[in-house]
Formats: structure tokens, C-alpha cells, sequence
């Protein structure tokens, strides 16, 4: 009886099964990449904004507080845009005729507020409250990243889930005195390692100042029984979706 098939369906036929095995899982890592990427979570992209304000000249050359221009941190879930009569307090008074700031001064002319393009923001279904973690001391720049070395504005965290549940599982990594809570890594930036760094190599660093010595865990496990946080509950589907 002659072959119904040639010798070379065999080749075809493992170059079959191999796509089909390969294939999928490329798609997957593929697909998981672009989710990941800068492209689709807009980390270290800086946004166009009606003036272009520098958190590196405000907050780290100025050291002006957070909580002079975003006021409602403390108190609210949402930290709050400062409005233009926050920016008039210094700019009735200096620059008063740059022409950047012309927005500024027409936004409180006509008391008509300005519309930034939001930088930070979770999804619709998901519940944060800023309040509530400033409160439990967590630093500025564990969520939001090396804000005071951006001179516009990005995002400096994806907040995927997984990130959010690693410090809800294991808050003593993170919780630090509530005096620091507003320091933005100061000491770190002027100490050796992270002097004269500036943008994605700043950002690297203070990164890496997350991953806690054991003394930090020691202190930060110590301060979740101080401050009576209940991990036993904060992985619960109701603390971040109600």
C-alpha cells in the first residue's frame, strides 16, 4: 500500500504542534508587556499641562510642603488640585508678569479654574482614600514616586493590584513615623548614593530605598501594632472594592 503522506508532513506536522505550543504563550507575554509598558500605564510620561509646573523647583529647591498646595490630603480621599488663588498667594508677588503663568493669573481674574490633565488616578471601581494612608504613615513617594525630581509631572507608580495587595499583606515595609511621612526622601537624596541624580536614575534609587533594611522592617512592624492596623483585613475584596 503506498503512503498517504509524504515524509515531509512529518516536519509539517512538528512544526504544528510547536506553534501551537509556542504561539499562545508569546501572545501572552506579548500582550503582558504592552499591558506593563509606559504605553498603556503612562509611567515616567509626562502629561501636557496648561502651565508647566515644576515640583522639582517647589517642592525640592523651594521646599514647600504638599500639603500647602494640595491641601486636603490629610482630610480627604482625594489629595486635591491647589486652585489658582494657591498659586496667586506667591505670584501676586513674584514672576507676576510671566507670560507661563498667564493662565494662572486669567483662571483667578476670572475665577474660572483651571483644567489640569489628572496624572494619578485608579480605576473607577477601585476605592482609595489618601487620607487614610497618610494617617497610617506612608510616604509621598512610595505611591507616587521621586515627585520632587519631576519637573512636569508623571506618574510614578502603575498600581496594579499585585503591587497595592504586596504592601496590604505586609505593611510593616512600608509605614514609617508620621513625621516622615512628607520628608520625600530628603536624607536619601542628599546622602551619597542619591546625590546629583536626576529623572529615571533618581527614580531607580528611591526605588530602591523601598526595599527595607531589616532595621526599617523591625521599625515599620512595630508602628502597624502602634498604629492599630489590622492586616488580617486588608487583603479583604471590600477594603479596595465597595
Amino acid at each position: 500500500m503506498s503512503q498517504l503522506f509524504k515524509p515531509s508532513m512529518n516536519t509539517l506536522a512538528r512544526v504544528s504542534l510547536s506553534c501551537a505550543l509556542i504561539v499562545p504563550g508569546a501572545l501572552v507575554v506579548g500582550l503582558s508587556s504592552i499591558t506593563r509598558s509606559p504605553y498603556n500605564t503612562k509611567v515616567e510620561v509626562p502629561l501636557d499641562q496648561p502651565v508647566p509646573f515644576s515640583h522639582t523647583h517647589h517642592a525640592d529647591e523651594l521646599g514647600i510642603d504638599c500639603r500647602y498646595c494640595h491641601s486636603s490630603v490629610e482630610k480627604s480621599g482625594f489629595a486635591g488640585i491647589p486652585p489658582s488663588h494657591t498659586c496667586m498667594s506667591c505670584h501676586s508677588q513674584i514672576w507676576t508678569n510671566s507670560p507661563l503663568l498667564e493662565p494662572v493669573r486669567e483662571s483667578y481674574e476670572k475665577d474660572i479654574p483651571l483644567v489640569w490633565n489628572r496624572v494619578n488616578k485608579v480605576p473607577d471601581f477601585v476605592y482609595f482614600d489618601h487620607s487614610i494612608h497618610i494617617a497610617k504613615g506612608v510616604n509621598c513617594n512610595v505611591c507616587h514616586g521621586p515627585v520632587q525630581k519631576m519637573q512636569m509631572t508623571w506618574k510614578g507608580k502603575p498600581f496594579f493590584m499585585s503591587w497595592c495587595l504586596d504592601c496590604h499583606r505586609d505593611p510593616g515595609k512600608y509605614i514609617r513615623p508620621k513625621d516622615e511621612v512628607f520628608g520625600l526622601f530628603r536624607k536619601y537624596q542628599e546622602s551619597s548614593k542619591g546625590a546629583n541624580l536626576t529623572g529615571s536614575e533618581y527614580s531607580l534609587m528611591a526605588t530602591a530605598h523601598y526595599k527595607p533594611s531589616k532595621e526599617d522592617q523591625a521599625r515599620g512592624r512595630k508602628l502597624v501594632q502602634e498604629y492599630g492596623i489590622k492586616v488580617e483585613t486588608l487583603s479583604d475584596c471590600y477594603i479596595c472594592h465597595r
